[in-house]
């Protein structure tokens, strides 16, 4: 943490606390309260720590009021249009940009691990055929602490770094897997020769039967959507995995506990509700009825992809993100998909419209990237697991960082508690 800028006074009853005031490099001063029931004997109360910075961290700074998300100080939309995501995860892990040596070193590990345990495919038919994606990812990540021993030591330096390249590597075939199984084809295994996106794309879409080329569009486009996805500072999920990981959990149970928590449709399943929002406006026709009933403040129905809990402005991913829905779009055609129909449409209704523009409701990055999924042909059941298998290398990286800190304890928030005071037990007979 950095060196303490200055002192804040909280005064109640007879008390008087001085509480050490820190600055970051970047966004709001911080009120350290760490001290605060050991000197003043009481707790602060925020539901959803919106107020509360639990850890300090070097490795991604949003301002929300302004537009702005940084990784490692580098921004979203330089490393989007610029960059490529295994040079990404790189610089989340490490903390630098590569040299051309060191991403090819990174990308040599990375490829060489994509494999999984022969046995892991077994787990696959314990579930049900029509079991959710993320259900069968969350067992099978878990899972992988029964099979890859030898980097499960967290107080092992090595042992972290085999588990962090194993879970980057390993997330796209996992993931792939559980969709070939709820489609009924066969599992394919991934190809050496193919870079990061590529190879799950073919893993996904290819088939025995026939050769499979991947246009190199769409591959740079699943390349853009793991990148916006890579991380983005303290969520729900990033949180749940340093929980996790505050009680000396290994990797692989605490990524386990990241994609069950970002399961939730407040959180990675936001792109998967604007495509169910689609399908249900239905037609083109159909949309002046429903953007009548978003601006209604009686009408429980919102626009889903529009707006965003942390960006007030815009979402500094969009920009990038629509210029890859606009190429795909182009490449594949809308003409006979229709939900394609509407969201086109209704992004053109959205950005003319006042009511949307004055609020600074844009299209933010889950809408974009659901409409590239649902046009590259995905399953919305598909859309979160995909979003699990890019945000890995966050979590990774906030894990390894969390470890690294000698300030860090297990977790433990505080209550106001307003139940029941202590009372006697009363006999059956009695009650």
């Amino acid at each position: 943490m950095t060196e303490q800028t200055g002192t804040a006074k909280l005064s109640f009853g007879d008390k008087e606390l001085e509480l050490p005031i820190y600055t970051p490099t970047a966004g709001p001063d911080v009120i350290d309260i760490s001290k605060l029931y050991a000197q003043g004997d009481v707790f602060t109360f925020d539901p959803g720590f919106t107020s509360t910075a639990a850890c300090d961290s070097t490795i991604t700074f949003i301002d929300g009021e302004e537009g702005v998300l940084l990784h490692r100080g580098y921004p979203i939309d330089q490393l989007a249009s610029k960059s490529h995501f295994l040079e990404v995860c790189f610089l989340l892990l490490y903390g630098h940009l590569p040299t051309a040596s060191e991403v090819e070193d990174f990308e040599f590990r990375v490829t060489r691990h994509t494999m999984v345990h022969e046995q892991m495919t077994k787990f696959y038919s314990g579930f049900r055929r029509d079991a959710h994606p993320m259900a069968i990812m969350v067992g099978v990540v878990g899972a992988m602490s029964a099979f890859y021993h030898d980097s499960t030591d967290i107080s092992d330096p090595w042992q972290r770094e085999v588990a962090s390249i194993r879970m980057i590597a390993k997330m796209p075939t996992i993931a792939a897997m559980a969709y070939k199984y709820t489609i009924g084809q066969p599992f394919v295994y991934p190809r050496n020769d193919l870079d990061y996106a590529s190879n799950f794309l073919h893993m996904c879409f290819s088939v025995p039967a026939e050769n499979y080329e991947v246009n190199p569009i769409l591959s740079r486009a699943m390349d853009r959507i793991f990148t916006l996805h890579a991380d983005h500072e303290q969520n729900a999920s990033t949180s749940t995995v340093r929980l996790a990981g505050s009680s000396g959990a290994n990797p692989f149970a605490c990524i386990a506990a990241g994609i069950a928590c970002l399961w939730g449709p407040a959180h990675g399943g936001a792109n998967q509700a604007c495509l169910e929002m689609l399908k249900e406006i239905g037609t083109v026709d159909r949309i002046p009825e429903y953007i009548a009933r978003a601006k209604d403040k009686d009408d429980p129905f919102r626009l889903m992809g529009f707006g965003h809990r942390v960006y007030k402005n815009f979402d500094p991913r969009a920009k990038v993100m629509k210029q890859s829905a606009d190429e795909v779009l182009d490449l594949l055609g809308i003409e006979d998909n229709p939900i394609l129909q509407v969201a086109k449409e209704l992004e053109r209704q959205a950005l003319e419209d006042p009511y949307f523009t004055d609020k600074k409701l844009f299209p933010n990055v889950d809408f974009y990237s659901g409409i590239i999924l649902e046009a590259m042909g995905f399953p919305t059941a598909m859309f979160t697991p995909i979003f699990a298998l890019a945000r890995t290398v966050g979590w990774i990286s906030q894990w390894k960082e969390m470890l690294g800190d000698p300030k860090q304890k297990i977790g433990r928030p505080r209550q106001l508690y307003i139940g029941e005071t202590l009372r006697d037990y009363v006999d059956v007979e009695n009650r």
